[in-house]
């Protein structure tokens, strides 16, 4: 496969792991932190871009170590342990960033920051990437892709949180009850897109 088929198919991949294959609407991974932060847009937009930096670079480091460390040497059942660390090491590093750069998001994201760290979108996409057997161009784009995705459904639901504060909701609804009604009703309309374009 030559270098433009495999930007083409990244590319591809990107965009089918922003809209028909979202990691957290089709896969329901990553539930944990969109449902706690996704009350004020502003702290959805931190932590949704904090998600896109860490998907894609632990996706690419990820890629790296399991093809030119594990592979060759036999090791690829300690893939689990290699991936959370590289994980844990780049949400640090995130965490440190904010808190030095951006020390209000910082305090706003709390305990969600740190959680990043178990996001199960951040491990999943790195487990696809292997499952799939994708090269590291295609792993690019999903990791780019899926955390994209995962930021626009965040920043959807934020938005959607927002607008409802002010509504009459029925007391039985309220809090996590309307906000999985809500993201039941975004995964169906993101849905919608699997006529549009098909990836892997």
């Amino acid at each position: 496969m030559n270098v433009n088929t495999e930007i083409w198919q990244g590319f591809v991949v990107c965009i089918s792991a922003v809209f028909t294959n979202n990691i957290l609407l089709n896969y329901f991974l990553g539930m944990c932190p969109f449902l706690g932060c996704s009350r004020e847009v502003k702290t959805s937009v931190g932590l949704g871009f904090a998600v896109i930096f860490v998907l894609t670079s632990t996706c690419i480091l990820n890629w790296l170590i399991y093809h030119y460390v594990l592979v060759p040497l036999s090791l690829e059942f300690f893939r689990f342990i290699i991936f959370i660390i590289i994980i844990a090491a780049f949400v640090q590093f995130v965490e440190m960033l904010l808190d030095r750069t951006s020390p209000l998001l910082y305090q706003k994201l709390g305990i969600f920051l740190p959680l990043i760290t178990v996001n199960c979108a951040i491990l999943g996409a790195s487990l696809f990437m292997v499952i799939r057997n994708h090269s590291l161009i295609v792993t690019i784009g999903y990791g780019l892709g899926s955390g994209i995705g995962w930021f626009l459904a965040i920043i959807a639901m934020a938005g959607i949180r927002q607008k409802l504060a002010n509504e009459h909701i029925p007391k039985g609804l309220q809090g996590p009850g309307i906000a999985l009604i809500i993201a039941g009703l975004m995964a169906l309309a993101f849905t919608g897109f699997a006529g549009v374009l098909q990836g892997n």
